[in-house]
């Protein structure tokens, strides 16, 4: 499998995998914009009528490469506002397969699945945190959503990490598998909603989301306009820190 987001198609499922091993599945410039257009391409595919979306070699998504921000001075604009990747639902449902770590913008891509499968290696976070970094990536929008505000406030202020019992019990994660068999069951839950008449399961589905999100657009341009004060001073000093090996492990201060 090659370096960056592969997009892989089998029948009605499509399976999203983020495949930056060597920065724990965090996403750079170049595999955001392909993760966009992965995500492009499953929508304009008539056949596939589910997605899945997995992290290769046990961690789901770190978020945002802080190495590239600190050695390269790159500039993430949001992941969710006005056009990142993040920034709509994607028009088949999405299933992501969580193993290890789904923290910092990780996370944000996480809550932009509809139904989120983990095992017992599952770790959830805030991790930026520490560094100074805004969640600019749908988070602070959409995690009140999905466990409530004060669950959200919690895991937003601390920074703290979750792990996959937590997640269960505040309904950060819909369903828990055996070690190793995330991906294997999301694509059977895939496969089962694949079967379904697809007209009146994306109707249900859409009216489902606009219950809470008719005005979620607005929300996520407000996300993105706050974090600009933090992305101009602190996250780029925070980038440092973070290469210089502060905040490993989920610690929040070292």
């Amino acid at each position: 499998m090659r370096n960056g987001v592969v997009l892989e198609i089998d029948d009605e499922v499509a399976v999203i995998t983020i495949n930056r091993p060597q920065a724990r599945n965090a996403l750079d410039l170049q595999s955001t914009d392909e993760f966009k257009t992965a995500v492009a391409k499953v929508e304009n595919e008539d056949s596939v009528r589910a997605v899945v979306l997995t992290g290769a070699g046990g961690v789901f998504c770190s978020g945002a490469d802080l190495r590239e921000m600190a050695d390269k001075g790159a500039v993430y604009k949001a992941w969710a506002g006005a056009d990142g990747p993040l920034a709509k639902r994607c028009l088949k449902p999405v299933i992501a397969a969580v193993e290890g770590y789904a923290v910092a913008g990780g996370l944000g891509v996480a809550l932009w699945a509809d139904l989120r499968v983990a095992d017992s290696t599952a770790v959830f976070g805030v991790f930026c945190r520490r560094f100074g970094i805004p969640m600019s990536d749908g988070t602070p929008t959409r995690l009140p959503k999905v466990i409530g505000r004060a669950g959200a406030l919690d895991m937003l202020l601390t920074g703290r990490s979750v792990n996959t019992d937590e997640a269960f019990r505040i309904g950060l994660v819909d369903r828990v598998t055996s070690p190793g068999e995330t991906l294997r069951a999301a694509k059977i839950l895939a496969r089962e909603i694949a079967t379904f008449p697809n007209l009146a399961m994306l109707a249900d589905r859409t009216a489902c989301w606009q219950a809470f999100d008719l005005d979620e657009a607005s929300a996520l341009l407000s996300e993105e306009r706050g974090a600009q004060a933090a992305k101009a001073s602190e996250a780029a000093a925070g980038a440092v820190k973070f290469k210089d090996g502060m905040g490993r492990g989920g610690s929040p201060r070292t």
